[in-house]
């Protein structure tokens, strides 16, 4: 299966191939291929040797690992337009995670052997593979930080505003995926989850089965990004 005009601009919009001048990225795309995927199907698997690494196309993806009682824990899901696992590529032998579609996929399925040529080729390209890899590390110290300093209800609160195609007004929006993932990305119980969407009603959130109706999504956003005590009264 070939890329689409749609799939080539955006791969030629990720961090990891933007920079790119056209002829490397031309040389790239030639060799890479278009893979689709299923809904539970596993990309790889933990300690896995790595193969290759990824940029969505259409779909989610969650990388995850298991805790000694067999939990998952989820790592980050990543949706059209981001790529994963280059970091493995660039720094060990084996994947660290485990890797899953969390909806019908495809991805733009890049060897390894082809992103390490090209390294040794091109200084733009290890340029190009810090400037991804720094852009995930950011994604996870902003993870941590929310679990440091907000609460469940602000997590979930910036997560649906993450999802709103505009920045003021009301909006209506699908979940992308099940509440046990969602809850599982936010670092929650499913129990604790339940309990935010509750008490964002205060706010104008409601929700109903896989569908979310905010009032105000500007209103939604600063309470998500207020500190603790702030954001506890401005929602009572």
């Amino acid at each position: 299966m070939e890329l689409s005009a749609a799939d080539e601009a955006l791969v030629r919009a990720t961090a990891l191939f933007g920079k790119l001048e056209d002829e490397m990225l031309s040389s790239f795309l030639s060799r890479a291929s278009v893979r689709e995927v299923k809904r539970g199907e596993m990309l790889f698997v933990q300690d896995d040797p790595v193969h290759a690494c990824f940029v969505v196309l259409e779909g989610w993806i969650k990388l995850y690992r298991l805790t000694p009682k067999g939990d998952e824990a989820i790592v980050a899901v990543f949706t059209r337009g981001q790529s994963f696992a280059e970091a493995a590529v660039f720094t060990g032998n084996v994947f660290p995670v485990s890797g899953e579609a969390v909806t019908d996929s495809r991805l733009l399925n890049i060897p390894t052997s082809v992103l390490l040529q090209k390294i040794r080729e091109s200084p733009d390209v290890a340029l190009s593979m810090l400037a991804s890899t720094s852009l995930h590390l950011h994604d996870l110290v902003q993870q941590i930080e929310q679990l440091k300093a907000h609460t469940g209800a602000q997590r979930v609160a910036e997560f649906l505003v993450s999802l709103c195609p505009v920045d003021e007004g009301a909006c209506a929006i699908g979940l992308p995926y099940d509440k046990s993932l969602i809850a599982g990305r936010l670092g929650m119980k499913p129990e604790s989850l339940s309990r935010a969407f509750a008490k964002l009603r205060g706010l104008g959130v409601m929700i109903e089965q896989e569908s979310v109706a905010i009032r105000n999504v500007e209103l939604l956003h600063q309470y998500a990004i207020q500190d603790r005590n702030a954001g506890e009264q401005m929602i009572t």
